[in-house]
């Protein structure tokens, strides 16, 4: 899948760019460069409709002239002239960060678990196979269930960094990724559940999610009357449900720069309690086979695995280096520098703050599903949600819809609702009375990074509003 000499190739073209840069008189100046390689295939109405493969990546450039930046991006190291023009046309154009400076090198240990060879050797062929097995299995649990949509694909990706600071490094990293819409359409009732697993290790052929979308299509068949009144409620949130309001109002509350300019439901709650005294947050940018994990971040600074919330209290927060200067430069803060968290979506932006993988435990560890409904007695089950991107991530507020709840009664599952609406404040239902499942899954994020997260019961500060 990955050419031998991916990694040699842009390596030197890092060199070839830092060299034009140094030939330019720039200060100081920063070469990433990204290449990845993969193969996927879409499934549509139970059939494989789409296999394909191929490549992409290019390079960026950051130039540095008295706290001054630009950036630019190219696809060819031999194009790199007129894009170092540009960056420094645009830092000279630009205000400037009194302090800002790119960050020296430091050693870094490397991040185990972030490049399976097994991947590096499979082809269409293989991705063929583990469809037939997926459609298979699905047609195996329900003679009713259709994927009706979905995919899947590998990947490598060869990356590199250079600075004019003395940070060199590069690697390669491999992912595998699975998610499939699966539908019952039966008894004139549609039902369906959307589920997916990724990461950087070689999946097993048919994943655990393929059995949960069954399921969930069909535990939410024949929906059971009740009141439509707007109420007050406990929610057990699955990991599925509840991880896309957590990652769009809780990573960005983390981030320095927001805390400092009173864009976080958190400003000015430092050293404080934020959330129930038993729970911790922790995000760890070098967890064994993490989704968003390395050995350095994207301004080639170590990672760390540093806490945020330590049984409720705020004491963390997340930096990169150009927003620590820049809020000092502002006289938001008195002190700030970068804790390692930069990230980059690929090779055309500069790098922002953000998470990697972000942990949320309790001392109280992990309670089965059946002890979380008992304590729940009368409520609701939510595996997913729609528009969680309209979230406020500054004040916590969210107003989204579900079509996947089930009503539970005196602990007990009674049956699925057709259609809610769910609101509420997702800082306050944190601050007091939540449980946390035992069984953590690997979810996604709106924002940055990933999170881990097992089901969650808030027992307070949401509100349900059925269709």
């Amino acid at each position: 899948m990955l050419p031998d000499d991916a990694l040699d190739r842009i390596n030197q073209g890092c060199r070839s760019i830092g060299n034009l840069c140094k030939q330019e008189g720039v200060a100081q100046w920063e070469v990433v460069a990204f290449q990845s390689y993969g193969h996927q295939l879409d499934i549509e109405a139970g059939k494989i409709s789409l296999a394909a493969g191929g490549g992409e990546g290019g390079y960026g450039i950051r130039v540095l002239e008295d706290g001054r930046f630009g950036y630019a991006y190219l696809v060819d190291a031999d194009s790199a002239t007129p894009a170092i023009k540009q960056a420094l046309d645009i830092a000279r154009a630009s205000p400037s960060v009194a302090g800002f400076v790119l960050p020296s090198a430091q050693d870094a240990a490397p991040v185990n678990g972030l490049c399976d060879q097994r991947i590096l050797n499979l082809g269409p062929e293989d991705l063929l196979e583990q469809a037939d097995a997926v459609l298979s299995e699905v047609a195996s649990l329900d003679g009713r269930a259709v994927v009706t949509g979905g995919g899947l694909g590998v990947g490598a990706t060869a990356s590199a960094i250079l600075s004019s600071e003395g940070i060199d490094a590069s690697g390669i990293t491999t992912s595998h990724g699975l998610g499939v819409q699966v539908s019952i359409d039966a008894d004139d009732e549609l039902t369906s559940s959307y589920e997916g697993d990724s990461g950087h290790r070689l999946l097993p052929d048919v994943p655990s999610c393929i059995a949960s979308a069954v399921n969930w299509a069909q535990v939410t068949r024949g929906p059971i009357e009740v009141s439509s009144e707007p109420h007050e409620a406990p929610v057990m949130m699955t990991s599925e449900g509840f991880s896309p309001l957590f990652s769009m109002v809780v990573p960005t509350a983390v981030r320095g720069d927001r805390l400092v300019r009173n864009e976080s439901f958190w400003s000015g709650k430092e050293g404080t309690i934020v959330l129930a005294d038993d729970l911790s947050l922790i995000d760890d940018g070098r967890m064994d086979g993490g989704k968003s994990s390395s050995a350095r971040d994207g301004e080639g600074v170590p990672t760390r695995r540093q806490t945020l919330v330590d049984q409720g209290r705020l004491v963390g927060s997340l930096w990169s280096t150009r927003d620590a200067a820049q809020q000092v430069a502002e006289g938001r803060i008195e002190r700030a520098e970068t804790t390692g968290c930069a990230v980059r979506g690929g090779h055309q932006a500069p790098p922002g703050t953000g998470c990697s993988d972000l942990t949320m435990t309790s001392k109280n560890g992990g309670h089965a599903q059946d002890a979380l409904l008992e304590r729940m007695e009368d409520g609701y089950i939510v595996h997913s949600v729609m528009g969680a991107h309209t979230a406020n991530p500054t004040s916590g507020d969210f107003s989204v819809t579900t079509s996947t709840i089930l009503r539970v009664e005196g602990g007990s599952i009674l049956g699925p609702v057709k259609q809610a609406g769910l609101s509420g404040n997702l800082a306050k239902a944190l601050s007091a009375d939540v449980h946390l499942g035992d069984e953590v899954r690997v979810q996604g994020s709106y924002s940055s990074g990933s999170m881990h997260l097992p089901d969650v019961l808030l027992m307070q500060g949401l509100r349900v509003n059925p269709a």
